[in-house]
C-alpha cells in the first residue's frame, strides 16, 4: 500500500499514467483467443487542435473501448489523422507567404515537398492532445489518409468505381470558392446573415405587349438569365407560358416556362432563371430542356464577369466582381426604365427593398461562394445509397438515437450527385489521364493509363485531387489492411462494432462510409451508428470564434484535469440533445474525484487495503449486507446504460452510488466498527476494499487517471486496473431485508435533519425522540440502529406523551416526534416560517404572472424565458418546504 498525499493534484498523475499504458503496450493488450471488438476514430484533421467537440466525441469512444477492454474482449480503437486537402495547403501557402513565396513559384512535386516537410515537423500536434485527454488508442499502428496502404485503397476505389459506371466527369453546379479556386463540400459552406436588398426588375415581353415581373437578391445573374419561369396553375401567366423575354442590357431572348418551382404566393409569382449559377435554377433549367452543356456562364474561377458563349453582355461590364458588377446591373437597369422602385414607409423611394439575406460563405477564404458551372467527378451516390437505406431499414444498421432515421431516409432517398474532386494540389491526385483528343482514360498508374490508350498518345495527367471525405469513406476498412487483405471479415474486425460521431457529419462521412463499405466489403462498416449533439455555449448558443465564446479542452483540463472533463461529457451526454458548456459542474466532477480521493485515504488510515477476492466478501452486518447490494446494482445500471448507449444514464449511477450511497453514508454508517466501538471489523475492512475495488472498475472508463492511480496505491497488485476485470453483477448478492433496513435508515436520518434544519435547531442539540404508531419490525429495527440514530441524527428514543411544540416527522407507517420546547423559540420559529412563506409565494407569483403572459414567453430571449421557469420551479418548490416546515410544528 502506498500512502496517498493529503491533497489531489490531477497533473501529477496524468502524465505519468499515460506513458505507462502507452509503453507497455496496454492499449492493444495481447489477446489473441478474445472475441475481437472495433471502434475507428474519425480522423482529425492533420492541421488541428482539439476543441471541445472532440473532448466529447473521443471521450465517449474511449468510455466504449476501455468498457470492452475491461470486459475481456480484444479491444482495437484505431487512431489516425486525415490529410486535410483544403486546411493543410493553405497553412502551408501561409508559411510561404510570409517568406515572400507563392505556390506557383514551384513545380507541383516541389510544393509536395514542402507540405510533407510541414508535417513532419509539425503536423499531428492533435495527436499530443488526444493522449492528455486519455484516450486510448491504438498508436503503435497509427494511420494516415495519405500513407502508402490507405492511398492504394483510394486509388482502387476510385478506378473501380469508374470501372463500373458509378465514377464519372459531368458538367453540373459546384459550391465555387473564388478565394480558394476550388470545389468545396456543402460542410465547408457557412451561412451567414447578411444586410442586402431585394430589386424588382420589369422583364419586356418580346412582342412588346407588356411587362413580366421578377424579383432578385443577386440582380448581376440577371446577364446569364435564360428564362423565366412561372407556376403552371398560376391563371395569371397561362397565357404567357411559351412566349419570349427580351432581356434588358444583353437582349437576349428567354422562354417563359412552366415549373412549380415558381410559387403563386411570392412576389409576382414569376421567377427569374439561371440555370449556370443557382442550384433551384439548374434543375428548373434541365426540366425545361437546356443541358448543362448549354447553360450560360458569366464569372471566371476568381468571380469575375466573363463573356456568355453567346456573346452578349456588353463589354462595359466584363471584368468585374460580382460586387462592381451588381452596383453597374443596378444603374443599367434604372436607365433603361426596368427597374421597379421600393416606396417605404415614410413614402419615400428607393431602388430596393432591404432585406437580410443567407449568404454562404467560405468556412476558410470568407469568400462569398458561388454556384458554378464547371466540369467535376462525380459518384453516383442515388446507386450507392439503395444498400445503406436498406441496411438501416433491415436494423442491420443501428442509428441511436433512433430519431435521426426519419432525417437520414430523406436525405438519402433524395440524394445528388457526389461532387469528388478539388481544384488543389495536395490530396490524392486524380487517377485519370486525358489525351489530347478529350479522351480520358482511368487507371491506378500512369502504366495502366499508357497501355488503355496505346503507344504514341500523349497523356496529361488530371490536375485535380480528391475530396478528403473520400478517402476517409474508406476508413473502416482501409485502415485494417484492405485491399491487400482479401478476408472480408478483416480478422473479424470488420463490421466495426460501434462508430461514434457528431450528427452534423451524419451525411457527409458516416452515410458515405456505409455506402463505401457496403459496395466494397458487401456488408455494413459499422452494426451500431451513436450520434451526440454538439457542445454549445452556456447560453445555449452555438460555439463560434467570432463570437468569442469558444471553450479550450485543454485549459480545462490544466485547470481541473482530464478525469473531471471527461465525466463532465459523459453525465451530459444526453441522447437527443446538445450540451450546455457549464464550467461549474466540470469543477464539480474534480469534487467528485477529490472525494473518491479522500474516501481512498480514509480507507488506507484504517487499515483497508485492496480486496483479494473478485466476489463480494461474506457479509453478516445489515450495513455491510446493503452496500454489496448498492454494488450490485450499480453494476447493473451501468451495464444496462452502456448496452444502451445512455452514457448520462451510466456515468450518474455511478455518481449517485459513489458520493451518496458509499461515501455519504457507507462510510459514515461503519465509523464505530472501523474504529472498535463494535463487532465486525474484519469483515467491514474487507467489504470496504472490495467496493472499492469495483468503485474504481466501474469509474475507469471515464475517470481512468485517478482509477488507475488509486488501484495501485490501496495495495500490491498483478496487473494495471486498464486490464482488470470488470465487476459482476451477481443478484446472489442481494438481501433485500437488509436494503430495506439500512434504506429505512437513511431515510429517517434525512427527515429528521431536514426537519432540525428547516427549524433551526442548533446542530449540537440532542432530542428525545417519540414514536408512534410503529410496527414490531420497526421497534426492532430501532433497538438495533439506536447507536447509528444517536450520532448521524442527534436523536435518543423516548418514552411518555410530547407536552408542547414539536416536530413530527412521518416515515412510512411511523410518525416521529421531536420535542423542542426550550430547544428553540416556537413562537418565533412559526413567524420566521410565516414571513418567509410570504416572501417566497410573492416572487413564486410574479414569475407565474411573467410566465403567463404570452408576449413575455414569445418575445423575450429562450435563456430568459427558461430561466425564469427554473426560478418559478424553485420558488414552489421552497415554498413547499416551507409550508411543511411550519407544518410540523403544528
Amino acid at each position: 500500500m502506498t500512502e496517498l498525499p493529503k491533497t489531489f493534484d490531477p497533473a501529477a498523475i496524468e502524465a505519468r499514467w499515460y506513458g505507462h499504458w502507452e509503453e507497455k503496450g496496454l492499449f492493444r493488450p495481447d489477446r489473441p483467443n478474445a472475441e475481437p471488438w472495433t471502434i475507428v476514430n474519425p480522423p482529425p484533421n492533420v492541421t488541428g487542435n482539439l476543441h471541445i467537440g472532440h473532448a466529447l466525441d473521443n471521450t465517449l469512444q474511449d468510455i466504449l473501448v476501455r468498457h470492452a477492454r475491461l470486459k475481456g474482449k480484444d479491444a482495437l480503437w484505431v487512431v489516425g489523422t486525415d490529410h486535410a486537402g483544403i486546411a493543410t495547403q493553405m497553412v502551408v501557402e501561409r508559411q510561404m507567404n510570409a517568406l515572400g513565396q507563392k505556390r506557383t513559384d514551384f513545380t507541383r512535386e516541389q510544393f509536395l515537398e514542402k507540405v510533407w516537410t510541414w508535417k513532419a515537423e509539425s503536423g499531428g500536434q492533435i495527436t499530443g492532445q488526444l493522449r492528455r485527454l486519455g484516450c486510448s488508442m491504438d498508436w503503435a499502428n497509427e494511420r494516415f489518409t495519405m500513407d502508402e496502404g490507405f492511398s492504394k485503397a483510394v486509388l482502387k476505389v476510385f478506378v473501380d468505381l469508374h470501372a463500373q459506371g458509378l465514377l464519372y466527369r459531368d458538367k453540373r453546379l459546384v459550391n465555387w470558392d473564388s478565394g480558394l479556386g476550388t470545389a468545396i463540400s456543402d460542410l465547408e459552406v457557412e451561412t451567414r446573415e447578411v444586410k442586402g436588398s431585394f430589386w424588382r426588375l420589369r422583364y419586356p415581353l418580346a412582342d412588346g405587349s407588356g411587362f413580366i415581373e421578377v424579383a432578385t437578391t443577386r440582380p448581376e445573374t440577371m446577364l446569364a438569365d435564360m428564362a423565366v419561369a412561372v407556376h403552371p396553375d398560376d391563371a395569371r401567366y397561362t397565357a404567357l407560358i411559351g412566349k419570349q423575354v427580351r432581356l434588358p442590357i444583353t437582349g437576349r431572348l428567354i422562354p417563359i416556362v412552366a415549373d412549380e418551382h415558381a410559387d403563386p404566393e411570392l412576389g409576382s409569382g414569376a421567377v427569374k432563371i439561371t440555370p449556370g449559377h443557382d442550384f433551384n435554377d439548374f434543375e428548373v433549367g434541365r426540366r425545361a430542356g437546356i443541358e448543362a452543356r448549354d447553360m450560360l456562364n458569366m464569372l471566371d474561377a476568381k468571380a469575375c464577369i466573363v463573356q456568355t458563349a453567346d456573346g452578349l453582355i456588353p463589354d462595359a461590364f466584363l471584368g468585374l466582381s460580382t460586387a462592381d458588377a451588381r452596383k453597374a446591373v443596378v444603374a443599367r437597369l434604372k436607365e433603361e426604365g426596368v427597374l421597379i422602385p421600393h416606396i417605404d414607409k415614410e413614402g419615400e423611394e428607393h431602388d430596393a427593398e432591404p432585406r437580410t439575406i443567407q449568404t454562404p460563405f467560405g468556412d476558410r477564404s470568407g469568400v462569398v461562394i458561388e454556384p458554378w458551372l464547371t466540369d467535376q467527378w462525380y459518384v453516383d451516390a442515388k446507386t450507392l445509397a439503395q444498400p445503406a437505406i436498406e441496411a438501416v431499414r433491415s436494423g442491420k444498421i443501428k442509428i441511436v438515437p433512433q430519431a435521426w432515421e426519419k432525417t437520414f431516409f430523406n436525405w438519402m432517398e433524395n440524394i445528388q450527385p457526389w461532387c469528388v474532386s478539388r481544384q488543389l494540389w495536395w490530396g490524392h491526385q486524380i487517377p485519370a489521364w486525358f489525351a489530347e483528343d478529350g479522351r480520358v482514360f482511368v487507371a491506378e498508374s500512369e502504366e495502366e493509363a499508357q497501355g488503355q490508350a496505346g503507344e504514341g498518345v500523349v497523356l496529361t495527367r488530371d490536375p485535380d485531387v480528391l475530396d478528403t471525405w473520400f478517402s476517409s469513406a474508406l476508413w473502416p476498412f482501409a485502415t485494417l489492411g484492405w485491399p491487400d487483405n482479401s478476408d472480408k471479415t478483416l480478422e473479424g474486425r470488420y463490421p466495426n462494432d460501434v462508430l461514434i460521431s457528431g450528427f452534423d457529419i451524419l451525411f457527409f462521412w458516416d452515410a458515405r462510409m456505409m455506402m463505401q463499405g457496403l459496395h466494397f466489403m458487401e456488408d455494413v462498416p459499422f452494426k451500431t451508428l451513436y450520434l451526440h449533439g454538439l457542445v454549445r455555449a452556456a447560453d445555449g448558443s452555438k460555439m463560434s470564434k467570432s463570437k468569442g465564446n469558444t471553450v479550450d479542452p485543454l485549459g480545462l483540463i490544466d485547470q481541473y484535469g482530464a478525469d473531471a472533463l471527461r465525466f463532465f461529457m459523459a453525465a451530459m451526454e444526453s441522447q437527443g440533445r446538445d450540451i450546455k458548456m457549464d464550467e461549474r459542474r466540470v469543477e464539480g466532477y474534480r469534487n467528485f474525484a477529490t472525494k473518491l480521493w479522500n474516501a481512498a485515504r480514509f480507507a488506507q488510515a484504517n487499515g483497508i487495503g485492496a480486496s483479494t477476492t473478485l466476489e463480494a466478501p461474506n457479509a453478516t452486518l445489515a450495513v455491510n449486507k446493503w452496500i454489496i447490494a448498492e454494488t450490485v446494482k450499480t453494476v447493473q445500471a451501468v451495464d444496462l446504460a452502456l448496452a444502451d448507449y445512455r452514457f448520462d444514464g451510466a456515468a450518474n449511477a455511478i455518481y449517485q452510488f459513489v458520493w451518496s450511497r458509499f461515501c455519504d453514508w457507507y462510510l459514515e454508517l461503519i465509523k464505530p466498527v472501523l474504529q472498535g466501538g463494535e463487532e465486525g471489523g474484519d469483515e467491514t475492512r474487507a467489504v470496504v476494499g472490495w467496493v472499492l475495488d469495483q468503485i474504481l472498475v466501474l469509474l475507469h472508463p471515464f475517470m481512468p487517471f485517478i482509477t488507475e492511480e488509486l488501484w495501485h496505491a490501496m495495495g500490491a497488485r498483478d496487473h494495471d486496473l486498464i486490464v482488470a476485470h470488470w465487476p459482476m453483477a451477481d443478484a446472489r448478492a442481494l438481501d433485500p431485508e437488509a436494503e430495506r433496513e439500512i434504506d429505512w435508515l437513511i431515510r429517517l436520518v434525512s427527515e429528521i435533519r431536514a426537519a432540525r434544519t428547516e427549524l433551526n435547531v442548533p446542530p449540537g442539540a440532542r432530542l428525545p425522540m417519540h414514536v408512534r404508531d410503529a410496527h414490531a419490525d420497526t421497534q426492532a429495527r430501532l433497538v438495533r440502529q439506536a447507536s447509528a440514530l444517536a450520532r448521524l441524527a442527534r436523536v435518543e428514543a423516548a418514552e411518555g406523551e410530547v407536552s408542547g411544540g414539536a416536530a413530527q416527522v412521518v416515515v412510512d407507517e411511523a410518525t416521529f416526534v421531536l420535542p423542542l420546547e426550550g430547544v428553540i423559540d416556537l413562537d418565533a420559529e412559526r413567524q420566521r416560517l410565516t414571513k418567509a412563506i410570504a416572501t417566497v409565494e410573492k416572487e413564486r407569483d410574479a414569475l407565474g404572472g411573467r410566465l403567463g403572459n404570452a408576449s413575455f414567453v414569445e418575445r423575450a430571449k429562450p435563456e430568459a424565458v427558461e430561466k425564469a421557469r427554473a426560478d418559478h420551479a424553485d420558488k414552489m418548490a421552497e415554498a413547499a418546504r416551507l409550508h411543511a416546515a411550519l407544518g410540523r410544528l403544528g
